[in-house]
């Protein structure tokens, strides 16, 4: 009898010691868990709803607080009793089994059979049958990766295998409480040109366009020199898929496609306790697969968001904001498809058409990919397949051209076919419309030809003249550096109720901002510049420029502007929680923002900060980091900025740049720019520094006061370090909700930040890994006390440029 038990517990006993494998003589039962050999991922049994009879074997991140599924064995049948098990059995399958009836729930198929197999749970999450000698990825017998659920994981490869005619693809649940399949599918469609594409059910609702060697045309992608994220599309004669794989291992990203077909990628915010959704995939209406039909064009800064592309007529004659597009457009002149009779024009800034009737080639360069498809009847459109280091490759279209978005970043060219009197110059995507930069001096040339009969008339048809060719070379100029959707003055009058002053949100140094509300209920942020603005239009372009090109859930999204007589306006995505120095600065509302939403406030500014050192194309230096300038969205994630002051390195190695003018914010400016005009992005960590120490304390550096010094901010945080009493530097309020563990760390960070030397200070990559991990951090070693006594006596007789009154030659907002 003993015997007997004990026989009983022992496969129990080596499953504990065997953490992450399931073999024949282990089982794996309700209660009990594998975990894999990193700690990353554990497997078991869990009930959904939680709580609920209706149990489920699934895989879940071990080291997370909230229990996330990333994967499901049994999702189609529930179990609703606790005496299961999950077993391998002969040749090679996972079998599980309900005990109370001994039926078969769910099992596994075996590609080939083997003496003894066994099942991993892999710290990539992926649950794998091997033999047990050997542990060869390519001799898998069945792996999880192959049979995803609702999440497309790292190192999963979404597409297809044409030797075994096996497709990897993604199923959302039926609800977020049943996880049965649901009727929205992810896929990489391999007909044509791969790219991915939700369906539901049978009907195709979104495609991202096709890969272009850096991203998915129409998505946001993934920098290509990213040290954390690689994503990318392979083919080969025997498979195509895409893959993304994370190269640190504290970074937790899962990328789900919900019940109600969003795709979306959703990371882990380690210091918040909480996931965060950061791209969703359809995130607009002109992300509706063919909402504009053949050969339209949908840009979301125009009502309606349909049109036709530039040489293109509606197909029907229906008129007004809502009108079917199914039946899309056409050409003005039909294609004769004779020697010499068609062209192509060139259409820059969409998201490329769908390419399942698409034809590619990867020697080919443009003008072979151009004459190849002029020799094709049927071929309607070309590009380059691939865009990097000047663009190689050829893609051919064939018949119609569906899902043609505007895309003001990550817009790629194509050549289109068309009659060769339409042929023109370059065209552009401003709103759905492309439009052809126009040739007012012919067409003022013309004019005066007319009129020279009329002598009487002369000086007058010079005056036009002069008048439109001076506009045509204004708006030519505002052309060169405007590529953002333009709103036009009556609407902006609409939305601010003719700039209220019951709209008026608040006023900085370029002038006035309002909250509006366009016609479809769209909550906005209008920036008017004032006549009397300390900034003015350089500033107002290099916002434009600048924040235009860039795209981050932690950086302000601009969504147009309007230049009209002497109005110059911004138009913003609205904030509704307005600026951080509203919350950390106030004695009431700071009491709202408890320990994690700070940390969770700092993280997100030190992203964007991120982005725009690092993974942005213009290596953007912000220069005027401060706590007003940093919004709070509804569920209060900062969003950096006021890009007025902005300035970019550019590509190759500059890291840094020289300036007569310093502008900025007194107290938040880094020792090297106030004294040398000498800034870079450790310019930004200075201020970053800075302003994560006001977050800590709840106290504005400038204006902080002490009884027993007069001291600084910085110059009071470092002392108190020193002596080991930073903890008193905390916000009062924080008390009840601190860690106190991550509270230093954030001061030891953000005095690392502010420390004198630049090359002391660490970049924003490594300022978000030593605010997320426990590694031992640097030394502090002095900061920069810029204070105004040091700056007043050392530097102002010598005639240096610097942020106090005394040196007037500084550009400094004084707030």
């Amino acid at each position: 009898m003993r015997a007997g038990f004990l026989h009983f517990l022992f496969p129990l006993f080596l499953l504990s010691q065997a953490r992450d494998t399931i073999t024949s003589t282990q089982f794996l039962r309700d209660g009990k868990t594998i975990i894999s050999s990193g700690g990353h991922f554990e497997m078991g049994f869990f009930s959904s709803p939680a709580g609920s009879i209706n149990r489920y074997v699934g895989i879940w991140y071990n080291q997370i607080s909230v229990q996330i599924v990333i994967w499901i064995a049994n999702r189609e049948t529930a179990l609703t009793s606790s005496s299961a098990v999950l077993k391998i059995v002969q040749p090679g399958r996972l079998v599980l089994i309900d005990g109370s009836n001994n039926s078969t729930i769910w099992s596994t198929n075996a590609s080939k059979s083997v003496q003894n197999p066994v099942a991993q749970l892999l710290d990539s999450g992926n649950l794998v049958v091997r033999d047990a000698e050997d542990e060869s990825p390519e001799n898998f017998i069945w792996q999880s990766f192959d049979y995803p659920t609702d999440t497309y994981f790292p190192g999963m490869k979404l597409g297809w295998n044409f030797e075994t005619g096996h497709e990897v693809y993604v199923t959302a649940r039926k609800t977020d409480d049943d996880p049965a399949s649901g009727q929205f599918t992810l896929h990489l469609d391999p007909s044509g040109y791969p790219q991915i594409v939700i369906k539901n059910g049978s009907k195709e609702i979104y495609k991202t366009g096709p890969w272009n060697g850096l991203q998915l045309s129409g998505t946001l992608g993934i920098n290509p020199d990213n040290p954390h994220y690689k994503f990318k599309v392979y083919m080969s004669p025997t498979e195509v898929y895409a893959r993304y794989d994370i190269f640190n291992n504290w970074i937790i990203t899962r990328i789900v496609l919900a019940s109600s077909g969003v795709f979306e990628c959703i990371p882990w915010v380690k210091q918040a306790q909480s996931w965060a959704s950061y791209i969703k995939y359809p995130s607009d209406v002109c992300d509706s697969y063919g909402i504009c039909g053949a050969n339209g064009i949908c840009s979301m800064a125009n009502s309606p968001v349909c049109g036709c592309l530039e040489k293109f007529t509606k197909s029907n004659n229906t008129e007004g904001e809502w009108v079917d597009w199914s039946d899309g457009c056409q050409r003005r002149k039909p294609l004769k498809c004779k020697n010499g009779t068609d062209g192509f024009n060139k259409y820059s800034g969409i998201k490329l058409p769908d390419t399942k009737n698409s034809w590619f080639n990867t020697t080919m360069n443009l003008k072979e990919c151009e004459v190849t498809c002029m020799k094709n009847c049927s071929c309607t459109a070309y590009s380059s397949l691939d865009i990097r280091n000047g663009g190689s490759g050829c893609l051919l279209w064939f018949n119609d051209l569906i899902n043609i978005r505007v895309m003001s970043l990550n817009g790629q060219d194509i050549y289109i076919r068309l009659d060769s009197s339409e042929i023109s110059e370059t065209i552009t995507t401003e709103g759905p419309h492309p439009r052809i930069p126009s040739s007012k001096g012919k067409k003022v040339k013309i004019i005066f030809g007319c009129l020279l009969p009329l002598t009487s008339m002369v000086l007058l048809g010079l005056s036009l003249g002069l008048y439109f060719y001076k506009k045509s070379k204004k708006e030519m100029k505002v052309k060169e550096w405007l590529d953002l959707p333009l709103f036009d003055l009556p609407t902006i009058l609409r939305a601010t109720n003719n700039f209220s002053n019951n709209n008026k949100l608040g006023e900085g140094g370029f002038g006035t901002v309002y909250k509006g509300v366009l016609e479809d209920l769209q909550e906005i942020a209008v920036k008017r510049l004032s006549k009397t603005s300390t900034q003015g239009v350089e500033e107002f372009k290099n916002e434009v420029v600048y924040i235009a090109k860039l795209q981050h859930r932690n950086l302000v999204k601009l969504l147009g502007c309007c230049i009209q007589g002497e109005e110059k306006i911004l138009v913003y995505e609205y904030m509704a929680n307005k600026s951080l120095d509203t919350f950390i600065f106030d004695e009431a509302k700071s009491k709202l923002l408890d320990w994690p939403e700070r940390l969770s406030i700092i993280n997100g500014i030190a992203r964007g900060l991120m982005y725009l050192h690092q993974d942005s194309r213009l290596r953007i230096i912000h220069r005027d980091l401060k706590a007003n300038n940093v919004l709070l969205d509804n569920k209060m994630n900062s969003k950096i900025s006021d890009f007025g002051l902005a300035r970019s390195l550019g590509g190759g190695d500059a890291s840094r740049a020289n300036t007569n003018r310093i502008v900025g914010t007194h107290g938040y400016i880094s020792p090297e720019y106030a004294m040398n005009g000498v800034f870079s992005v450790k310019s930004d960590t200075f201020s970053f520094g800075v302003l994560l120490l006001e977050i800590v304390t709840g106290k504005r550096n400038r204006e902080f006061s002490h009884s027993d010094h007069s001291l600084n901010l910085i110059s009071h945080a470092w002392k108190l370090y020193k002596e080991n009493r930073a903890l008193e530097l905390i916000d009062e309020c924080l008390a009840p909700s601190c860690d106190e563990s991550q509270v230093l760390r954030s001061i030891h960070v953000g005095l690392l930040c502010v420390q004198q030397h630049p090359d002391d200070r660490p970049t924003m990559s490594s300022v978000i890994s030593m605010l997320s991990n426990d590694n031992t951090l640097p030394k502090v070693k002095e900061p920069g006390f810029f204070t105004e006594e040091r700056i007043n006596k050392d530097d102002c007789s010598q005639g240096q440029p610097s942020s106090g009154n005394e040196c007037s030659i500084t550009v400094l907002d004084p707030r």
